[in-house]
């Protein structure tokens, strides 16, 4: 039996911590976040909404086919890849839109480690604005951490995903738990993120080399914006972006057991509003003409990579570009045509294409955390759709 022939639970019966990445219940917790964990709302400005008008062009012909299979054609590619929603935009135009799996224009759902790249977005704001100084050492606004292996952690490092940080079994257990993303061990007491920092007994390493992905350093990096600014991770999302961008629904994140935020993963938000981001992106961090992410910071990430730490790092052999970096939590594809991204585990993806004017926003429910069939066939499709909407 293949994931899709599983049935979602229509009303989240059977959905815990322990089981909620797990299909068939993905599908029906990815969009209803806040039954299961805690989440702090992200206001956006209902009378301030960016208008993404529909001009829907004609994808009938669209093929792209998986490694080791048949070729498929666009409804194909969606249930091959688990997708519960689809937003692709056009020289800032809805070109197609696709729902599934209970998932509609309205529903928020999860953008797991999608969030980072948002993250990467507010720490760039707060530096170009001078609240926040990337090549601080992190110890500098949270010495809580000081003695632990992310002393001598910049933020930069952070942010870059360069730290010599090492998460194993034992932390990573722990540190999903103090997420409030699992439930708790019957050998640990109950904890939290500040908590789990705190008390991180891993091995030093040096910091500043290859790129090493570890989600803790981005939560630990939203710590450090809250310590800098004294203001709430999703109120700050909520003023510097959410309300700017002219997001038509609320976003939210999900938080600990005392409320702070997870930066790494947390996000929910409709799939249009993702797609938003992306426009916002490909307009050089601008909405009609207002900046909202500065453009030095925009053309940071597109250039300030720095790509022999990535060929370097762990992840070398995952993408199949020859020139690839990730910077400020966003991936950079830097063979033509030049593209951005953002992605999440269990099929979170948002591409921006300037040189096509394209933007695709994929959220799905993907049973494996890392599908590398799925990735690959996602990866494969993006010159198909660029091909398709060609003007």
């Amino acid at each position: 039996m293949s994931p899709s022939d599983l049935a979602a639970p229509k009303d989240g019966s059977g959905a815990t911590l322990a089981n909620w990445r797990e299909l068939p219940y993905s599908r029906w917790s990815f969009r209803n976040i806040d039954a299961l964990i805690p989440t702090e709302t992200i206001a956006n400005a209902p009378d301030d909404i960016w208008s993404l008008p529909a001009a829907p062009l004609d994808l009938a012909d669209f093929r792209v086919r998986p490694q080791g299979g048949g070729t498929l054609d666009l409804d194909g590619f969606l249930t091959a890849t688990e997708t519960d929603a689809l937003v692709v935009l056009k020289d800032g135009t809805i070109a197609f839109e696709a729902y599934a799996n209970g998932t509609t224009a309205t529903t928020p759902h999860i953008i797991m480690s999608a969030s980072k790249s948002i993250t990467g977005l507010i720490a760039g704001i707060l530096s170009e604005r001078g609240h926040l100084q990337l090549d601080a050492e992190v110890t500098t606004l949270i010495p809580e951490v000081a003695g632990t292996a992310y002393q001598g952690a910049t933020l930069r490092q952070m942010l870059d995903m360069r730290t010599g940080i090492l998460i194993d079994l034992d932390a990573q257990r722990a540190y999903s738990a103090a997420a409030g993303w699992d439930p708790v061990p019957g050998d640990l007491p109950p904890t939290d993120l500040k908590a789990f920092y705190r008390s991180l007994s891993i091995k030093p390493q040096p910091h500043g080399g290859p790129f090493r992905y570890v989600s803790a350093n981005a939560d630990l990096l939203g710590w450090a914006i809250e310590r800098a600014t004294g203001t709430s991770f999703a109120t700050l999302v909520s003023d510097l972006l959410w309300r700017p961008l002219g997001a038509e629904q609320p976003a939210s994140i999900t938080t600990d057991r005392h409320g702070q935020a997870r930066a790494t993963g947390g996000f929910s938000m409709v799939a249009r509003d993702f797609a938003r981001i992306g426009q916002m992106m490909l307009d050089d961090g601008c909405r009609d003409g207002r900046t909202i992410v500065p453009l030095s910071w925009i053309d940071d990430l597109w250039t300030a990579g720095d790509r022999d730490a990535w060929r370097q790092g762990e992840w070398q052999k995952l993408f199949p570009y020859r020139n690839f970096s990730y910077r400020g939590g966003w991936y950079v594809i830097h063979d033509q045509p030049k593209t951005m991204f953002a992605m999440g585990i269990h099929g979170q993806n948002l591409f921006v294409d300037p040189e096509n004017r394209l933007v695709i926003a994929k959220l799905s429910s993907q049973g494996a955390a890392v599908d590398n069939a799925a990735w690959a066939v996602t990866h494969r499709a993006l010159p198909e759709f660029r091909r398709c909407l060609a003007s």
